[in-house]
């Protein structure tokens, strides 16, 4: 791996992150593969039709469906699902808390039910590093213990030692093991605290001492409230390692990535533009359409004149809002197409304005151009 800042403007960073299977430029927002799909879209469309240039699988999910076995005999995730950019894996952490019933945790590990079928399992941070192996991501995420928003600052500062000593375990049972398909994996610890400022600052300089390839901002987006997860944002990327990225988990609205960005921020995730599309929701360079809306039903403009892809320049918005109400599924499809595309043009947006010095005025301007709703 190598990671390098070609430019930076009024605190926003733009790059170039290299992996075994290919080049990423940053900022950027990875489109979130689950269980390894991306939602209604086929890994062609995503490459043409949205140029993701990474894509997320989740470790909880390909755990417990299709299984270490079936995914070792396959040759990994790449093979299993044909896509052949980077994956970045989350550890399942989030969702052992989120997701499995009777979740118990020890300093051991996770212990949790399936929320498929009741059965019983334990994660630790020796285990989720072997299966993540298994999977081959190009990034892999230590286990961590994110705490729901509004907890207390003990039971916030017990997480932060706990995911301390886990991203320590993690990084010797990552260096004990080798990759199973001959590339490179990273591993990137995960920066906890809640909405504690002194809390964050510590699990940062900890995390830091073990002098993992990359960092990820962890346990926002929970419920908090916006202003507070721009202040931990800030807080977080002023000690982070200006060489090395910076991933923000979760997160979120075009508006939210626009003011990461701009606190330094280099990398994306999130279920919101697949999820609300397949609720109607379409985000435009114009600002932000209910398809269902009956205002939609004899507009026969594109879906997003702005927006040169294939979904906004082939689709009206008549044809689309139509679609929803037959509850066809190429609708659902149309909409996550566009609501990704949005957020790969809103990237390469960015990534200008940084190259030519003008950052503040593009967020500003944009945050408030994407929010409207039309």
């Amino acid at each position: 791996m190598s990671f390098e800042i070609s430019h930076e403007s009024e605190g926003a960073r733009a790059g170039r992150l290299v992996t075994g299977r290919g080049e990423i430029q940053t900022p950027v927002f990875m489109p979130v593969g689950t269980a390894g799909t991306v939602k209604g879209l086929s890994p062609r469309e995503l490459k043409r039709d949205v140029d993701a240039q990474i894509i997320l699988g989740n470790t909880y999910h390909l755990y417990l469906r299709p299984g270490a076995e079936c995914l070792k005999r396959a040759g990994g995730l790449h093979k299993f699902m044909a896509w052949d950019r980077p994956i970045l894996t989350d550890s399942g952490g989030y969702q052992v808390y989120s997701l499995a019933s009777r979740c118990k945790i020890t300093d051991e590990g996770a212990m949790f039910q399936s929320h498929i079928d009741g059965s019983r399992h334990l994660f630790t941070p020796e285990s989720v590093i072997d299966f993540q192996r298994i999977l081959g991501s190009d990034i892999m995420m230590v286990l961590d213990e994110c705490p729901p928003a509004g907890v207390s600052r003990s039971r916030a500062r017990e997480a932060n030692r706990r995911t301390a000593d886990w991203a320590q375990r993690s990084m010797e049972q990552y260096e004990a093991t080798r990759s199973l398909y001959g590339h490179t994996q990273l591993l990137f610890a995960i920066v906890q605290g809640s909405t504690f400022t002194d809390l964050r600052q510590e699990s940062a300089e900890e995390l830091m001492a073990m002098d993992f390839p990359g960092y990820a901002i962890g346990g926002l987006s929970v419920g908090e409230e916006a202003e507070s997860l721009y202040e931990m944002v800030s807080v977080t990327c002023e000690l982070l390692p200006p060489n090395k990225p910076r991933y923000l988990m979760g997160v979120g609205t075009p508006a939210n990535l626009l003011e990461a960005i701009g606190r330094g921020v280099d990398m994306f995730d999130c279920v919101m533009p697949t999820r609300n599309g397949r609720n109607g929701m379409l985000f435009t360079t114009h600002g932000v359409v209910n398809i269902r809306n009956r205002k939609w039903a004899s507009d026969y403009t594109e879906l997003d004149p702005g927006l040169d892809s294939y979904a906004s320049q082939t689709y009206t918005r008549a044809y689309v809002r139509h679609l929803f109400q037959c509850n066809e599924i190429l609708g659902l499809q149309i909409s996550a197409m566009q609501n990704l595309a949005l957020y790969a043009w809103l990237m390469r947006g960015a990534r200008l304005a940084i190259q030519e010095g003008r950052y503040a005025d593009f967020a500003r301007t944009m945050s408030e151009r994407l929010s409207r709703r039309l």
